[in-house]
């Protein structure tokens, strides 16, 4: 859709790369603001945040490429000491710790989303709604499988997944309720 919105002059790569370097550097900040959206879980080391709702609406904004660059972009970020993070936190340390797996697949759930989007996934609610969910999939599969090392087996669902699937369900229905309607503002000559 941002490409749609804003498109790159036609006649330099310059200007297409001022764009896509602007944009990929806008939805990284876009995801770290949405990062301090924080709600600790005193049973969990996984707090509940709105950075995946910031990373999947990423995905479907820029496309697969941009999207996951601009999740690389907002990793490096964090991992280099901007206080980036759920609730300001920051470091390499926070990439490695217990919600490391979660953080390291947004890249990866963003270029889901976005490549499901650039098929017409986002134009309707029924179906974005799906794109968004199987994004929120990838995060919890990495998330899990790494914070299993930190907590076994046996706990990472209750402490990993399911917790957070009710946040994700909404975030999905808030973002397949609004981005179609983006579409509909744009009109059906560049949908």
């Amino acid at each position: 859709m941002a490409q749609t919105l804003w498109p790159a002059d036609a006649h330099t790569k310059s200007g297409e790369f001022a764009r896509d370097l602007l944009l990929v550097t806008l939805f990284s900040l876009v995801t770290a603001l949405s990062a301090q959206i924080l709600v600790p879980l005193p049973f969990s080391p996984v707090p509940l945040t709105g950075q995946t709702f910031g990373v999947l609406l990423t995905g479907a904004l820029l496309g697969p490429r941009l999207g996951a660059l601009a999740m690389a972009l907002y990793l490096v970020e964090g991992g280099l000491g901007l206080p980036f993070f759920a609730g300001g936190t920051f470091g390499a340390a926070r990439l490695i710790g217990p919600t490391g797996g979660y953080l390291l697949a947004f890249p990866l759930a963003a270029a889901c989303v976005g490549w499901l989007a650039t098929r017409g996934w986002d134009r309707r609610p029924l179906t974005l709604f799906f794109a968004m969910l199987l994004g929120s999939l990838i995060i919890f599969a990495l998330g899990a499988a790494w914070l299993s090392h930190f907590v076994g087996t046996s706990r990472v669902l209750t402490l990993g997944v399911l917790p957070f699937l009710p946040g994700d369900v909404v975030k999905a229905l808030l973002a397949a309720g609004l981005l179609p309607l983006g579409w509909k503002w744009i009109g059906p000559r560049n949908a």
